[in-house]
C-alpha cells in the first residue's frame, strides 16, 4: 500500500503554476492547443522576479536596443551638442532602456513628458507645441499602472487604433479619472491583438515553454542529487516493522552518503548503482531551442554571452543584432524624433524655439556589434586581398586603397558594421567587370 509520504513524494509544486507532477494535477497533462493563458500583473511580476533567464528575454534587448545609443545628425553643430546634453540630463537612454523593458514585461512601456508651457493647463489637453517652454522630466513607467486606454475605432480615420488617452491611477484625495492626452506621453507598443486596448505580454505565449524549463531544471538537480545511490541487501529486513525500516533507511542514506566506508554483517550486501543520463542533452537541447525561437533570440544571448561580441560563423547572433537594429529603426526611432521635436518647441531650451521642419536632422543609430579577435584577424587578411584585387584590376588606386585603411577613419572603423553600410554585390561586380575587362585585354 501506498504511504502518505510516498504519494506526497510523486508531486512538486512548480513556482510558476503551483500543480505537481503527473497525474491530473499537471498543467501539462491536460493542456490545449490554442487555449489562451492570462496572466495577472502579480504572476508576471513574480516569474519576473523569481527566473533569472526570464529577466535575461526581458531585459537583453532593451539594453541592446540603446547600448551603443544614437548620433545626432545636423548641420549646426552647436544645436546638435546642447540638444544631446539635454538627453543626458533627461537620462533618456535610460528612459527609452526602461520603457522597452517594460514594454516586453507588461506589453506596454510608456514615459511621461513632464513639460512646463506658458499658460495653465490640464493633463488631460494635448500639448500645444507653440506654447511650450520646458521639459523638466520624463519617467518610465509599465502598462501595470495604466486602467484603461480610449482608442480611436474609427476604422476610417487617419488616427485609427491609436491610443488618445490614458486613464491612469487616480491621485491622492481625487475621486475625478487621472486622464492624461496621449501627447504628453510616449507609448512603445509591439504586441496588440485587434479590439484589445493593452498590449500582449511577451510572457504569456512563453509560459508553457518555460515551464518545460523549470522542470528540467527540477529535474535535473534531482539526476545530480541522487546520479549515484547504493542498494542495501539483509536478510534481516524482512522481520523489521515498517517504523524500523524507515528509521534504519534513515540512518543508512545518512551514512553512506557522508562516509567512505561501510560496516555490514555477514550476507549483507552493498552494490553502487549510477543513474543512465543518457539522452538528456538532447531533451535539454530541445527545450532551449524552443525557448529561444519563442523569444526570437539566440540561446547563446540568452545565457548571457557577451553584448556586442560575434565569434565567426554565429549567423545566428547576426541575425539578432539585424532584427535590433529593425527595431531600432521602425518601433524606438519614432519616439525619439518625437522627443528631440518637442525640444526644439521649447522656448526656454537649447537657446530658443526651433521650428524642427526649418532644420535638417536625422537620428542615426550606433553599431550594434563587433567581431571577436580571431575573426577580426580573418575578416582583416579578406580585406587585404579584396584590396589587392581591387588594386591589380584597376577598381582602386594604391593612394585610394590606403586612405580608406589607414586615413582618417582606419580599418576598425569599417569592422564595425551596423548592418547595411557595405553593398558587397556592387563591390563583387565590379571586381568581375574588371577583371573580365583585363583577360579580353590580353
Amino acid at each position: 500500500m501506498t504511504t502518505t509520504i510516498e504519494r506526497a513524494k510523486q508531486f512538486r509544486n512548480d513556482f510558476m503554476q503551483g500543480n505537481g507532477k503527473g497525474g491530473e494535477r499537471d498543467a501539462l497533462v491536460r493542456q490545449n492547443p490554442g487555449n489562451r493563458r492570462k496572466l495577472s500583473k502579480d504572476q508576471l511580476k513574480s516569474l519576473y522576479a523569481s527566473n533569472i533567464i526570464v529577466q535575461n528575454i526581458i531585459n537583453i534587448p532593451a539594453e541592446d536596443m540603446t547600448r551603443s545609443w544614437f548620433t545626432l545628425k545636423m548641420k549646426d553643430e552647436k544645436l546638435r551638442d546642447a540638444i544631446m546634453q539635454k538627453l543626458r540630463d533627461l537620462k533618456a537612454k535610460e528612459a527609452f532602456k526602461d520603457m522597452r523593458r517594460f514594454e516586453r514585461l507588461s506589453g506596454d512601456g510608456l514615459i511621461s513628458l513632464g513639460v512646463k508651457q506658458s499658460t495653465s493647463f490640464t493633463l488631460d489637453k494635448p500639448i500645444e507645441p507653440e506654447k511650450l517652454m520646458k521639459l523638466e522630466y520624463i519617467h518610465a513607467f509599465s502598462g501595470f499602472k495604466v486602467e484603461n486606454m480610449v482608442s480611436n475605432n474609427n476604422v476610417f480615420s487617419p488616427d485609427y487604433g491609436s491610443v488618445e488617452q490614458f486613464e491612469l491611477p487616480k491621485i491622492n484625495g481625487s475621486d475625478k479619472k487621472n486622464l492624461v492626452h496621449a501627447s504628453r506621453i510616449l507609448h512603445d507598443q509591439t504586441r496588440r491583438l485587434e479590439d484589445e486596448k493593452q498590449g500582449q505580454p511577451l510572457l504569456e505565449p512563453l509560459f508553457d515553454i518555460i515551464t518545460v524549463m523549470d522542470t528540467s531544471l527540477w529535474s535535473v538537480g534531482q539526476i545530480l542529487y541522487d546520479f549515484t545511490f547504493k542498494t542495501y541487501s539483509s536478510k534481516d529486513i524482512e522481520d523489521m516493522k515498517p517504523e524500523e525500516r524507515r528509521e534504519l533507511g534513515t540512518l543508512m542514506d545518512f551514512m553512506f552518503r557522508t562516509e567512505a566506508l561501510a560496516i555490514i554483517g555477514e550476507g549483507e550486501k552493498l552494490e553502487k548503482q549510477t543513474t543512465n543520463a543518457g539522452g538528456i542533452k538532447e531533451l535539454l537541447d530541445y527545450g532551449w531551442d524552443m525557448l529561444a525561437g519563442g523569444a526570437r533570440m539566440p540561446k547563446t544571448v540568452i545565457k548571457g554571452q557577451e553584448a556586442g561580441t560575434i565569434a565567426g560563423a554565429q549567423y545566428d547572433v547576426m541575425n539578432y543584432y539585424s532584427r535590433i537594429a529593425a527595431m531600432q529603426e521602425n518601433e524606438m526611432k519614432p519616439l525619439i524624433e518625437k522627443l528631440i521635436r518637442m525640444l526644439l518647441w521649447c522656448s526656454d531650451e537649447l537657446g530658443g524655439r526651433v521650428d524642427p521642419a526649418s532644420v535638417e536632422w536625422e537620428v542615426k543609430f550606433n553599431p550594434l556589434w563587433e567581431v571577436d579577435g580571431k575573426t577580426d584577424a580573418e575578416i582583416r587578411k579578406l580585406v587585404a586581398e579584396t584590396d589587392d584585387l581591387y588594386i591589380t584590376n584597376g577598381v582602386l588606386t594604391t593612394d585610394e586603397v590606403r586612405e580608406a585603411r589607414f586615413g582618417r577613419f582606419g580599418l576598425e572603423q569599417t569592422l564595425a558594421f551596423s548592418g547595411d553600410e557595405a553593398d558587397y554585390e556592387k563591390m563583387a561586380a565590379e571586381v568581375y567587370a574588371k577583371r573580365k575587362e583585363s583577360l579580353q585585354n590580353g
